[in-house]
């Protein structure tokens, strides 16, 4: 049976930094971490952390405003049937190998943190931190599905009297559009 000793670290949200989860982890006794969604095991044990990613985004939304943000993707991979056996990677590990990486590359700490894992059977997808547990015999990191969502919407039509260069309000800017007729 699995008690919670505490509820979710406080700060840990549907957007959580590498800062908060990294201090978080280091705040914790040494457990094995685990990565779960919707409640089960997503990452097997014996997994191994292959890549930490800085990474810089530029992008121009369907509205014509252009914003650049900062991710940190951890990537982690199964293991072998042998390390599995050795069970799941704890949380002083996990931390030797980010601070190992970040000695080389300049991880920002205000940085949205992210788990990249796929295998064979689930394909390669790149997850959001919910929250993080801790129990007397393990720490759980949750993670949910990532999502899109249309970043004009408000100068696309929501609220009505919002405008944008090119983009106004009911526009459709955001919504798919009919061919245009080239003949």
């Amino acid at each position: 049976m699995t008690q919670t000793l505490t509820a979710p670290i406080p700060g840990l949200s549907d957007l959580t930094t590498t800062q908060e989860l990294m201090t978080a982890l280091r705040t914790l006794p040494q457990r094995p971490l685990q990565f779960h969604l919707h409640g089960e095991v997503l990452v097997p044990a014996g997994y191994h952390v292959t890549e930490v990613k800085a990474v810089t985004i530029e992008a121009m939304d369907c509205g014509g405003k252009a914003s650049s943000w900062r991710e940190t993707v951890i990537q982690l991979m199964d293991g072998s049937a042998e390390e599995a056996k050795a069970g799941f990677m704890t949380n002083r590990k996990f931390l030797a190998i980010y601070d190992r990486v970040v000695k080389h590359i300049p991880v920002r700490d205000e940085a949205e943190v992210r788990f990249e894992y796929g295998n064979a059977t689930t394909p390669a997808m790149q997850y959001h931190v919910t929250h993080v547990d801790i129990a007397s015999e393990q720490i759980t990191v949750h993670l949910r599905t990532p999502g899109v969502q249309c970043k004009a919407g408000d100068s696309c039509g929501t609220p009505a009297e919002a405008t944008s260069d090119g983009c106004a309000p009911d526009s459709g800017c955001c919504a798919p559009q009919a061919p245009i007729s080239l003949g």
